[in-house]
């Protein structure tokens, strides 16, 4: 494929400090895709790597034009660098998958197979994952609680790594949502969507990015971007203290009626109506920060330092260093 051809998959690999797999990981996946027999093109977009990734993403671009890069001014965060990377691909289908391995290449046939039978979007889901009982459980509260305050499904177990469809990514794009969480906006867009369960594979190299804390706001953000009717929570709080001042005033009421003093009851429906005020103001409040989100979602996802492979007439790219688009 020359460079200036349109490929058929783009396949995109986010990276962070990913020298030991970069060129392994490159390898693995050019290897499904050519036993395709698919034009391709293969986009790393690195988030700010402190270590020799850049370096050897480069050097893979020198030997192969199909291998493109896109390097960040600094760490984006592991919503906004991926879904930007997979903005930029110009093929008619996307795959998003990771650098360390955690994400089986085998699994890109199956993909496309399922895309060319006519699913828009399909997800690798993992089936097991050998991890702790406590993950196990953070895991099972999180879904349940996207479930329950999520404005739309999310896929237990899917991870992002998957095909889309170049109509799923060029109506996602539309959004301009600067903290995109991107497996959710692709349930959100309502296209037709098919999962492949696996088990997940041991990593070749290196140790996953992510700790307690990272994945906690990767959840956080993941909410707060999917999940509207959260919003709406003081709301229901201020129903209950609502209700729970009615329960106290009667029992003041009939404490009263026997003869005793009232004034505790009372002054406990005081401070229970005082937190339903409060609640409601709040809920009110959020009611407009909603209105507020849907009308300004208009932030760069990054700032690109440099690109490297890509021809002149790709996809807009994000701002440049200097504010100019590359």
């Amino acid at each position: 494929m020359k460079t200036g051809d349109r490929p058929e998959i783009s396949a995109v690999i986010p990276c962070l400090n990913e020298a030991e797999n970069a060129a392994a990981i490159a390898r693995a996946v050019a290897a499904e895709l050519e036993a395709l027999g698919v034009a391709y093109e293969i986009i790393f977009i690195d988030n700010g790597s402190t270590d020799g990734t850049v370096a050897i993403v480069k050097g893979l671009c020198a030997s192969d034009e199909r291998i493109r890069l896109i390097v960040n001014t600094r760490n984006f965060g592991q919503m906004r660098s991926p879904t930007h990377a997979i903005y930029q691909a110009s093929g008619d289908a996307v795959i998003g998958i990771s650098a360390d391995f955690q994400d089986p290449p085998e699994l890109i046939g199956p993909l496309v197979a399922r895309w060319r039978a006519g699913a828009m979007i399909v997800l690798g889901v993992r089936a097991s994952e050998d991890t702790s009982w406590f993950l196990n459980l953070i895991r099972a509260v999180g879904y349940g609680f996207f479930a329950r305050f999520g404005d739309y499904r999310v896929v237990p177990g899917a991870t992002g790594f998957g095909l889309y469809d170049r109509r799923v990514v060029d109506c996602l794009r539309t959004l301009r949502d600067p903290e995109p969480f991107f497996r959710g906006m692709l349930a959100e867009s309502g296209f037709s969507l098919e999962t492949i369960p696996y088990h997940r594979p041991q990593r070749a190299g290196g140790v996953s990015k992510n700790n307690l804390f990272s994945l906690l706001s990767f959840a956080l953000s993941g909410l707060a971007s999917s999940s509207k009717n959260l919003l709406r929570l003081p709301f229901y709080f201020a129903l209950v203290f609502s209700c729970t001042t009615f329960v106290t005033l009667v029992a003041g009421v009939v404490i009263a009626i026997l003869g005793r003093a009232p004034w505790l009851m009372l002054g406990l429906a005081l401070g229970q109506a005082g937190f339903a005020a409060i609640c409601f103001f709040l809920g009110f409040i959020g009611e407009q920060v909603r209105i507020i989100s849907e009308i300004v979602r208009n932030t760069p996802l990054v700032v690109e330092r440099e690109r490297v492979n890509f021809p002149s007439s790709n996809l807009e790219s994000g701002p440049t260093i200097d504010g100019r688009s590359a």
